[in-house]
C-alpha cells in the first residue's frame, strides 16, 4: 500500500504554520510595532518613528476583552503608554502616564502638580523643530521628572493650559474641575490620566478623560526605525 502524500499546498501551509503561530503569540502577548503619526509626543517621539511596544510588562491580557489574566506589573508615572482611545477603541493613542488610580492631578498655569507636589521641571531654553508647523511661535523646552522617568517636554508661549471649549463629556467627568487657569482631576480607580510631551499640541486626558485599564496595549520602549532620521534607530524611550 502506498503512503498517503499531502497536496503541495498543504505541505507549504504546514511549514508556515509554526511561523504564523509564533508571530501571533509575539504580537498578542509580548511585543508589537507601531508607527508615530503625529507630533503630540515631541520631543520624545517624532513623526515617522517606528516604535516597539512591550505588551508583557503590564500583564498578559485576554485577546478579546483585553483584561489581565496573568498580572506582571502596572503602569507607573512617567511611562510612555500605548492604549486604545476611549472614544474610538479601534484607534491606538500614545501618551505619557501622569496620574495613577487615586491620584489628584492639577495643571495650573502650565505647572503640573500631583497629589499636592509640583513635578520638578527645568527650563532648557527655546525649542525649534521641523515637525512643528507654527514656525513663528516660540516653544519652550523643559526637562521634567515624572516618577523614575527624566524626560523632555515642550510648551507654547501664549497658549492656555486647556481649551475649555474643547473639553468633552466623558465617564467620571464630575471628578474634574476646570477653570481659566487649568484644572484638577481625581483619577478613578482602574483608570489613568495621560498627557502628551508636546503639552500644547496634544489631545489627551485633559479633553477626553481617563484611560480605563482594559484599554491598555503596552509600554513603548524603543525606536527601531525612522526612515527620515536614521540616527534615531535604537533609541530607548524615556
Amino acid at each position: 500500500m502506498e503512503a498517503h502524500q499531502d497536496a503541495p499546498w498543504l505541505e507549504i501551509s504546514k511549514s508556515f504554520f509554526p511561523v504564523i503561530l509564533a508571530v501571533f503569540v509575539v504580537r498578542s502577548f509580548l511585543f508589537e510595532p507601531f508607527k508615530i503619526p503625529s507630533g503630540s509626543m515631541i520631543p520624545t517621539l517624532r513623526i515617522g518613528d517606528f516604535i516597539l511596544v512591550n505588551k508583557f510588562d503590564y500583564g498578559l491580557r485576554l485577546p478579546i476583552t483585553n483584561r489581565v489574566f496573568i498580572p506582571v506589573s502596572q503602569p507607573q508615572r512617567g511611562d510612555v503608554m500605548v492604549f486604545k482611545y476611549p472614544k474610538d477603541p479601534s484607534t491606538n493613542y500614545i501618551k505619557r502616564v501622569v496620574g495613577l488610580p487615586g491620584d489628584v492631578v492639577t495643571y495650573v498655569n502650565k505647572h503640573l502638580i500631583i497629589n499636592g507636589q509640583e513635578v520638578p521641571t527645568l527650563h532648557d531654553g527655546n525649542f525649534g523643530d521641523v515637525d512643528q508647523p507654527l514656525t513663528y511661535a516660540t516653544f519652550n523646552h523643559y526637562s521634567e521628572q515624572l516618577g523614575t522617568h527624566p524626560h523632555e517636554m515642550i510648551t507654547l508661549d501664549g497658549q492656555v493650559p486647556v481649551f475649555l471649549a474643547e473639553v468633552r463629556n466623558f465617564p467620571f467627568r464630575s471628578a474634574c474641575v476646570y477653570g481659566d487657569e487649568g484644572f484638577t482631576c481625581k483619577v478613578p480607580q482602574g483608570h489613568y490620566f495621560v498627557m502628551g510631551d508636546n503639552r500644547d499640541r496634544s489631545s489627551d486626558s485633559r479633553y477626553w478623560g481617563f484611560v480605563p485599564d482594559e484599554n491598555i496595549v503596552g509600554k513603548a520602549v524603543l525606536v527601531w526605525m525612522n526612515f527620515q532620521d536614521l540616527h534615531r534607530i535604537g533609541r530607548s524611550i524615556p
